[in-house]
């Protein structure tokens, strides 16, 4: 069985559990018809093929939901924070990083977690050069700043060490090469070089 089926396979399951759960009951007629609904779907809107390169590493990606909890959670306690102080409201402004991510799908989830993090959101992405827009909620010390390209770095870390080590990195026949990760081109960025 080739991974294109197991795959379709699980999108089959995944339409079918989800119509089982908005009626609220297991039986044969739910199953059967969330098996064809599920077929339909994927048969008159199937989804854009999206190219998945590397390995799933379950321990990073424990360390990266961990994370994530803790970012959120400390977040969520300075904007609290910043919201019921005195003084003046914080200074804001939008700061720039750039990711060594080469899979675009990667690259979705890690602007999709930086913008779960309260204080922050993404708001353009060049996907060519791999830079991302932020606009962060408390730029008003260095150590602030300081705080948001360490939480960008980390994460980053966490997402290659998940889902794309460089030995295991296999370019599916639908990646597009990006210049930025050509040793050649301006502006490569070498992940050995990452803090």
């Amino acid at each position: 069985m080739n991974r294109e089926r197991v795959l379709r396979g699980g999108v089959l399951v995944w339409l079918t559990a989800v119509w089982i759960l908005l009626w609220g009951n297991i039986s044969v007629a739910n199953i059967l018809g969330g098996l064809a609904v599920g077929v339909l779907i994927m048969v008159l809107l199937p989804l854009p093929r999206v190219p998945v390169e590397g390995r799933i590493h379950l321990w990073s990606i424990v360390k990266l939901v961990g994370l994530c909890i803790v970012y959120a959670a400390q977040s969520s306690a300075q904007v609290a924070w910043l919201a019921v102080r005195p003084g003046p409201p914080p200074v804001t402004g939008v700061l720039r990083a750039r990711l060594a991510i080469k899979s675009d799908l990667v690259l979705t989830l890690c602007i999709d977690v930086l913008n779960l993090i309260p204080g922050t959101m993404v708001l353009e992405v060049d996907q060519v050069k791999r830079m991302v827009y932020v606009h962060v909620l408390d730029v008003s010390t260095d150590r602030a700043v300081d705080q948001f390209y360490r939480t960008v770095r980390q994460l980053e870390r966490l997402f290659i060490a998940s889902f794309e080590r460089d030995e295991e990195w296999k370019p599916s026949p639908w990646h597009v090469d990006n210049p930025v990760f050509d040793p050649s081109a301006p502006g490569h960025i070498d992940r050995k070089d990452l803090p």
